[in-house]
């Protein structure tokens, strides 16, 4: 059967809060394997996208053209955590998977799917940036992954998802996800 976008969201949420709690303020100008984005700037797309996200899962208007520094405005950490729990309970709310939503008129279960993934990619980002241990959620990849190889080349065309990196066919799921993406599953902040 398949799992409902809410409690997928719950179980990435609860992967990704420690890894956003233990960072330390001295990491925030951290390398991230978002080339474009530091640890600061990485951490405030990931609020903007979770906070838009809940618009979008009770169909109003999203807003990714603002990029306001989250980071900067209090407890960022605390912060992180109430909007987690706001998008949690948005996409469970009843309807939510339901029709379409966005400008772009998806499956609302897609733009669900969209989210689920950035939450998960996103804290292995930052895990790997801050040295933290990161280790996603099997019943998430297991649900994100082909959703995400299928939607990689919009990703890509939209410049949202890098190159794909090769990976071995046998690699952990979630290593093949990492390289659809455009990610090095073997990314190190001292590397290159």
């Amino acid at each position: 059967m398949t799992q409902k976008i809410g409690e997928l969201l719950e179980a990435a949420a609860a992967r990704a809060l420690p890894v956003v709690r233990g960072i330390d303020d001295a990491q925030l100008a951290n390398r991230t394997p978002c080339a474009e984005y530091d640890v600061r700037a990485l951490l405030n797309h990931l609020l903007l996208v979770v906070v838009n996200f809940q618009a979008l899962a009770a169909r109003e208007e999203a807003d990714f053209g603002q990029e306001p520094d989250f980071v900067a405005d209090g407890d960022w950490r605390a912060r992180f955590e109430e909007e987690t729990a706001r998008l949690v309970a948005a996409w469970d709310a009843p309807g939510a998977e339901e029709g379409t939503t966005g400008q772009l008129g998806l499956p609302a279960r897609t733009v669900g799917l969209m989210v689920l993934g950035d939450l998960t990619v996103h804290a292995w980002d930052l895990a790997r940036a801050t040295g933290a241990d990161f280790v996603p959620d099997p019943a998430v990849v297991e649900e994100v992954g082909p959703g995400l190889a299928t939607l990689a080349p919009q990703g890509r065309e939209m410049k949202v998802f890098g190159e794909p990196v090769p990976v071995a066919a046998d690699a952990p799921a979630f290593d093949r996800l990492l390289g659809v993406t455009g990610r090095d599953p073997g990314w190190r902040p001292d590397a290159g």
